[in-house]
Parts: structure tokens; sequence; C-alpha cells
């Protein structure tokens, strides 16, 4: 039997076209397959790039905040001095406080405390000087003029004038908005009512304390009238704000009067109110200067003397400003503040003709004294108050008389 011959098929270019895709395909498919898994074991660069995005992480740069603080003494207008700027009917203290204004403006300050030793009791219960004082409110206006805007309230003197006088006190500095006052108030909700107040990005607040009343009982009923220091609750008080500021500043009226030294009982509380974190403690009663103590992170100020009276030795005319600068640094969620640029400058309560139709008085820093029109003496008088102020630190920055 004869084989048959095979046929063969013959593509047509078509065909043949079709063919060679479907191959072609398969071999694409099979290299693109091997490529994948090759890149995914990671045993070799890939084959097949894919594009990555680089995500530049920029470092967040410090910001850097300041505030400029000076302290200063005991605001005790004695009637010789009201008197002296009682002109025409009208109260202006002003004239007095001229060269602490410009010096408030020159050296930029952001906050200026005083501590007002007598009560705004009002004209209406007469205006008197020691030993039970009342101060027209003018005094205070003045203050406020020179570029201050942090008083303490709480003293010695603070109930001379009972519960009505005090209540009258507080209704002036109340009204006073961009003024922070603590150490008196007019019921527990506004004792308790801690104000807290913020300046470049920076929160600080003062409270205010006395040790002594003078012997003159707080009015039954209204203990909140004055912030008589007590422990526990200038702990409680301490605790209510402490975590809500960078900075706190506790004002103490403390001390025994005419001495320039400290004693043990103020040591004893600034300690306390260092281990309890306060950063700033601004002594006064004394009404002459005390030194000038770091304690742990705390910067003391035992008292600042006088800042404006008319008592008559020198000691007591010999007053303290003090300066410092808060800093503080942010960086992201974390911030630190830092008090740096301690100094202390003295001043001195120029008097003339104080019982005369010429009376007057000048508050004078030292560094304003260029010569012997205010104070002959002022140069040896500035090295016995530079020692006094240098007990605890040598190195504390005694700004030198001009």
């Amino acid at each position: 039997m004869a084989k048959k011959k095979k046929r063969r098929v013959r593509l047509s270019f078509t065909g043949k076209l079709l063919v060679f895709l479907i191959i072609l395909a398969a071999i694409l498919v099979g290299y693109n397959t091997l490529s994948y898994k090759f890149n995914s074991n990671g045993n070799s660069n890939s084959i097949i790039k894919s594009k990555s995005s680089k995500s530049v992480i920029k470092e967040e740069k410090e910001k850097v905040y300041t505030l400029k603080l000076l302290g200063t003494g005991d605001g005790l207008v004695h009637s010789n001095v009201f008197k002296a700027f009682h002109k025409n009917g009208v109260y202006d203290f002003t004239p007095a406080v001229s060269l602490i204004k410009q010096y408030i403006k020159e050296n930029k300050y952001d906050l200026a405390y005083y501590n007002q030793e007598t009560v705004f009791g009002g004209e209406e219960i007469g205006y008197s000087g020691y030993p039970l004082f009342n101060t027209p409110s003018e005094y205070g206006d003045a203050m406020i003029d020179a570029g201050f805007n942090m008083v303490s309230l709480a003293t010695n003197h603070s109930l001379d004038r009972g519960l009505k006088g005090g209540l009258n006190s507080v209704a002036y500095w109340k009204e006073k908005k961009d003024v922070l006052s603590n150490g008196m108030a007019d019921s527990e909700e506004m004792r308790n009512d801690f104000i807290i107040k913020e300046k470049n990005n920076i929160k600080y607040t003062m409270l205010s304390y006395t040790v002594s009343t003078n012997g003159i009982n707080v009015p039954s009923g209204s203990s909140y009238i004055l912030n008589v220091y007590d422990k526990e609750q200038v702990k409680k008080d301490i605790e209510a704000v402490r975590d809500k500021v960078d900075v706190l500043i506790v004002a103490m009226h403390w001390g025994v009067e005419y001495t320039n030294a400290e004693i043990a009982e103020q040591r004893e509380m600034a300690k306390y109110l260092a281990s309890l974190n306060v950063d700033i403690v601004l002594g006064n009663h004394p009404h002459v200067i005390e030194p000038y103590e770091k304690i742990d992170n705390t910067h003391v100020f035992y008292s600042h003397g006088n800042f404006l009276s008319n008592q008559p030795d020198e000691n007591t005319k010999i007053g303290l400003l003090s300066g410092m600068t808060i800093t503080k640094t942010v960086k992201g969620n974390e911030s630190k503040v830092e008090i740096g640029d301690i100094t202390s400058e003295l001043i001195y309560t120029y008097s003339y003709d104080v019982t005369g139709a010429n009376a007057t008085y000048l508050v004078v820093p030292f560094s304003y004294m260029h010569d012997e029109k205010y104070l002959k003496n002022y140069k040896t008088v500035f090295e016995k108050y530079k020692k006094i102020m240098q007990k605890y630190d040598e190195n504390l920055n005694v700004i030198d008389a001009g």
C-alpha cells in the first residue's frame, strides 16, 4: 500500500503575523513575571525601577522670646509727700517719678513692679499719713504713667483704714486692667481668681503676701481682704498657678524694719518658696536695702528699701531698682525659661523744703548722679550699698553711680 504524503499547511502572511504576536506576548509575560519575582526577593538591583519620593524634613528652628523686668520698693506716702504734690486742689505726683519714667523707657522694661505700702482708701474717709495711712489714688495714677504695671498690695498697712479703706483700694486697682495687682481682694472669688498675663509669648503671674498687719485683726468673715502669709495657703496658691505660667513671681512683705541684713525667718521662707519652684521673690517692708541671693533656681531680693517716702535718714532714702531678663526658648513642643542679666541700681529720694511752700520730692537713679546736686557723698554711699547687695554674690552687677 502506498504511503500518503504529508500535506504542508501553508500559513498566509496574516496567519504568520498572528502566530508571531502570540509568541512575543507569551515571552513578555514570562519575562515580566520572572523580573518581578527576582526583584521582590531582593537578590539584585531592580530591573524595573519605580519612582521614589524623597521627603525632606526641615529641622524646626529655635524661637527666643524675652521680657525685661524691673522691681523696686515701698511707695510709702507720708502726709508731707502728698501735701507737696497738692496744687490748686489737684494731686499730681508725676514730678516725683519723672526720672524713673525716663529710666524705664530708656532701659525698655516690659514689666515694672513696685510695692504699694499704703491704701487708697478714698477722700471721703480723709487722707492721712503715719501711723494710719490713707493715700490719694493719684499716686497710683502717677506710678502707672511712669510705666509700672505690677503692684503688690499686701502690706502691714493694708488694714490701716479698716475694711472700707481696703475695699476702696481694691476697687481702684480692679479697674486698672493693664496692671497686675495681688494681695488684697473684695471677695473669696476674687482672692482665688489668679490673674495670668502674657507678654512677648511669656505667661506670668504674681502672688503677694504680708507677714504682719501691725496688730490689726483681719475683719471677721472677710479674710479675703488681705493675703496674710500662711505656709499651707501659699502652697495651695502656688500649686494652682505653677503649671499655667512660665514665670511665677512672689512679693513678700517680711523682715525687720531698718536692718540691712535679712533675718533667719526670711531665709527660711525664701527656701520654702524655692522648694515650691517660685522663680522670683521680690521682698519689701524693712524700708532699707537688704541683699540679693540665688537659692537653687530662685532669685531672691530680700528688700528693695523705700521707693518714695518722707523718712529722713540716709538709710531710708536709699532704695533699689532690681533688673533682670526673662528668656523663653521654644523648639518644637519643648520650651525652656531662664532668668539672667541680674542687675541692681540704687535710687535716692531727694527732698527739698519738705514742710515749706516749695516742698518737693524726686526719686533719682544713681546712674543719673552726674554731679553732687542731689547727694554730695553719693560715691561713698554707692560703695556701702554695693557691699550689702553682693553679700551672697560678689559678681552681682551693681550698676555704678554716674
